[in-house]
């Protein structure tokens, strides 16, 4: 039987177990990368439980636990131990995370058993040419702003190396004192995630672009491969001081992974209106949607 003390916080070690994992069951999801649940480890304290050749994750957010779907082939008995322990959490949506491929699986073994749609967690998914190219009229704005960056500003992109490591932490230094991070709690621990995905870049298997402007850097992308399919990006930052930057990353970082693999997932909004409007705004070429079971739900298969 499945119990709380199963789950341990995650560490760094933990890496080599995961992608083990990810080897034979590729996440969909971003916030399934082993990088997203270690650099924000103390925002989300992930947890993970390694039970029957599955892996199980369990996450603290603020007080409240929720839990994931097993990772691994599905499992009845096993999904349902999970959910039996998820029942006794005070949050209303206490198993969540779940993808399509996972929901399918769940409905299968229980098929009354509803799903609630979690938009703001929904990843979105470009394909990597219709980033790099910018073609026709739907991306005539964002062409409009990038050609203007690129006639204002003379500017290199270079590959992120040990050789330019301090001059990025120095930028991200700018940049949280730019946007206040100490003011803003969720910023604050973004300004930690990145900071800790640089102090173990390697490690963690992640690849960069940065932008430099009159020998500064002033604009970066942070990212890896997710699955064979498609990239993810983690982090993308730029000065304000320079109009269109976040264009010229995006298009640039598209550029470098155009021949690496057909999709970039660029993660969710979090229901951030400004971030959705510009998310929608590159026309992505799907969804990955994500579910989540009410907890008066659960009660109705245990």
């Amino acid at each position: 039987m499945l119990t709380r003390d199963d789950f341990q916080l995650i560490d760094l070690e933990d890496c080599n177990r995961f992608q083990a994992y990810y080897k034979e069951y590729p996440p969909v999801h971003s916030d399934y990368s082993f990088t997203n649940m270690i650099s924000w480890l103390d925002y989300a304290q992930y947890h993970v439980a390694e039970v029957a050749d599955h892996l199980i994750i369990m996450t603290k957010i603020k007080g409240k636990t929720r839990f994931r779907p097993p990772i691994g082939k599905p499992d009845k008995d096993l999904t349902l131990d999970v959910l039996k322990l998820a029942i006794n959490e005070e949050c209303n949506d206490p198993f969540g995370l779940i993808d399509n491929q996972s929901k399918q699986w769940i409905h299968t073994m229980f098929p009354t058993l509803p799903f609630q749609p979690h938009r703001d967690f929904y990843d979105y998914v470009y394909k990597s040419e219709d980033l790099a190219v910018l073609s026709g009229g739907n991306y005539a704005k964002i062409r409009n702003r990038l050609n203007k960056f690129t006639r204002y500003y003379s500017y290199q992109t270079e590959n992120i190396t040990e050789t330019n490591f301090q001059e990025i932490r120095k930028f991200l230094q700018r940049w949280c004192l730019w946007r206040d991070c100490e003011s803003n709690e969720f910023l604050e621990y973004e300004h930690q995630a990145i900071l800790y995905a640089m102090d173990h870049f390697f490690e963690l298997g992640l690849s960069g672009i940065c932008i430099r402007i009159e020998d500064t850097i002033e604009a970066l992308a942070v990212f890896e491969q997710l699955n064979p399919s498609t990239y993810v990006i983690h982090f993308e930052k730029g000065s304000p001081d320079y109009d269109g930057i976040y264009k010229a990353v995006n298009w640039e970082t598209a550029k470098h992974l155009l021949t690496k693999a057909p999709f970039i997932n660029r993660e969710s909004d979090m229901g951030e209106p400004g971030l959705r409007k510009s998310k929608l705004s590159y026309r992505p070429d799907h969804m990955i949607e994500v579910y989540h079971i009410e907890k008066k739900d659960i009660t109705t298969v245990i």
